[in-house]
């Protein structure tokens, strides 16, 4: 039996754009989405997707489950490590102080990096852990939605 690699990639990755996408994120795919998102007022919670186990197990599941919550956020956005690397790397370029890290979470606020959920912090932890980190997050930059 022969597969064909690249098909076979294609549908993870498209599997997770539309998994985070329908969770409410917004893709970022270029390196000027990027800037256009990030230069907007307020907070910004941006999930660096991957195809990871730990992000299909973890991280993507986080990133919905963590929606439901009284405060949020004033936007919600993606990029997608190994796949738009433009817009990835210029994500990380906002990310000043950290290292780059897929699957992940950054919070923006007037385009300047607040704080960070890493990869270590999402590998090996349970979904609910997680989640909670994000939600403290809202918790003290959000609004009430």
């Amino acid at each position: 039996m022969e597969m064909d690699f690249n098909l076979y990639m294609n549908e993870v990755v498209d599997t997770a754009r539309q998994e985070i996408e329908n969770a409410g994120y917004q893709q970022l795919k270029t390196s000027d989405e990027v800037k256009e998102a990030f230069s907007k007022p307020g907070t910004t919670f941006v999930m660096v997707n991957s195809v990871c186990g730990c992000a299909g197990g973890i991280a993507r599941p986080a990133a919905a489950h963590a929606l439901h919550y009284d405060k949020l956020p004033d936007q919600l956005v993606t990029v997608f490590a190994g796949q738009d690397k433009e817009a990835t790397a210029t994500a990380r370029d906002y990310f000043e102080g950290y290292p780059p890290s897929s699957p992940s979470f950054a919070l923006l606020k007037d385009g300047k990096i607040i704080s960070m959920i890493e990869r270590h912090e999402i590998e090996g932890h349970d979904p609910m852990s997680v989640i909670t980190n994000i939600q403290a997050l809202f918790e003290e930059y959000g609004e009430e939605r």
